[in-house]
């Protein structure tokens, strides 16, 4: 039996109604939301990888303008999705969950073997979180749900990618949550 988290990735003020703001996010928050829920009620821990960026140094800020700074409500996950006492949050300055941060470590500290990703933007941070899941060694699974991007094509897109290249499990929450 594999030991599993939910990462929860950008699923933060500026990305669903803020500074990028996407319609489609606010889609999948009831679906992520039953997903954490059942996580939380079976021990498997929720972990937010978060946008948290400095103001007028990162990188990531040249191509997508200012969003996700440090300190602001921008850059607070959404009120539906707040993490409980117990969930993990982990800043990140860059798309990937893992680059030049402790997701490795926690979750090797969790004794997991399989990560569970949701969240903004499949063809993105999602992807690039899933390909230094891959390079670690990890099982990614995806509910088709609890993901979306800014535009079906690359929804879509990004989801065949993680299928594709990384062996990701691409399934439905119900799926998931019967076999969780």
């Amino acid at each position: 039996m594999s030991k599993q988290a939910v990462i929860v990735v950008d699923m933060l003020n500026d990305f669903v109604t803020g500074a990028l703001g996407c319609d489609r996010g606010r889609a999948i928050v009831p679906y992520i939301a039953k997903l954490i829920g059942e996580a939380r009620k079976k021990d498997i821990p929720v972990i937010y990888a978060n946008d948290c960026h400095i103001k007028g140094i990162d990188h990531e800020l040249k191509l997508w303008g200012d969003h996700a700074i440090k300190g602001t409500e921008g850059a607070e996950v959404i009120p539906e999705l707040k993490p409980e006492d117990g969930d993990h949050v982990i800043p990140k300055r860059r798309y990937s969950g893992f680059y030049q941060t402790d997701m490795d470590m926690l979750l090797n500290e969790l004794g997991t073997d399989t990560v569970i990703i949701t969240g903004l933007h499949a063809h993105m941070c999602c992807r690039h979180t899933a390909a230094d899941a891959y390079y670690r060694g990890y099982d990614i699974i995806v509910p088709r749900e609890t993901t979306d991007s800014f535009t079906e094509e690359d929804y879509e897109g990004g989801l065949k990618y993680l299928q594709e290249v990384y062996g990701a499990k691409i399934c439905s929450l119900d799926e998931l949550l019967a076999d969780m």
